[in-house]
């Protein structure tokens, strides 16, 4: 098979597209608004030249991965998501540390507020890793993924914000355990799979990096 030679924003090889996106039509409103946005491709001369696209507007957040890199464990969450629960009936899903950036709060402050809501652990070191988007057609989320060294044996059994509803399962389990889990497809959360796979190749340099 041949595989395309892919050209991206900025590389000699191709003009970026000329966009246009119209002001925001707030068509929902709850724990996070939804927008519909007009959008016009002025290199596009045919039907599809002006089409609309409604995005759900949740902005910057953070996830974490917290080792105990001490007891090779992996501290993780377990907890009920309405995503998960309609679109494949799991109602708990394990996942890595995560939240939202408050305002006027830095992506390394947020990370740790996280760790303590969520885990009950302060992080006793972190690294900044990279950022991405979990789901670009649907909404404007772009999350800045840590790597954090924890201490497990100070985990609590449960954890979270009782103000914002939350009920979490703190899950410590041996880091190759944890692989496993993603090889049997047990855990579904796109950023835990994300933060998962990047320490099966980054493992062998991590600890003196993140110490």
């Amino acid at each position: 098979m041949i595989l395309p030679e892919i050209g991206g924003a900025g590389r000699g090889d191709r003009e970026p597209r000329s966009i246009t996106v119209s002001p925001p039509k707030l068509i929902g409103c709850g724990y996070r608004d939804y927008h519909r946005f007009t959008v016009a491709d002025r290199q596009r001369d045919d039907v599809g030249a002006s089409f609309e696209r409604d995005v759900l507007r949740s902005g910057r957040v953070v996830g974490v991965l917290t080792l105990d890199l001490e007891r090779d464990e992996v501290v993780l969450t377990r907890q009920f998501r309405i995503g998960g629960h309609l679109a494949t009936g799991r109602s708990e899903m394990i996942e890595i540390v995560a939240g939202r950036v408050d305002p006027g709060e830095t992506f390394e402050a947020a990370a740790r507020r996280e760790c303590i809501e969520e885990i009950g652990l302060t992080p006793l070191s972190m690294l900044r890793l990279f950022d991405f988007l979990p789901a670009p057609a649907l909404s404007d989320e772009v999350m800045t993924l840590f790597v954090a060294h924890v201490d497990s044996a100070a985990a609590p059994v449960r954890a979270g914000a009782p103000d914002e509803g939350e009920e979490i399962e703190v899950i410590c389990c041996p880091i190759a355990q944890a692989v496993e889990l993603l090889k049997r497809n047990e855990i579904q959360s796109a950023p835990t799979i994300i933060a998962l796979q990047w320490l099966q190749l980054s493992f062998p340099s991590l600890r003196a990096s993140i110490k």
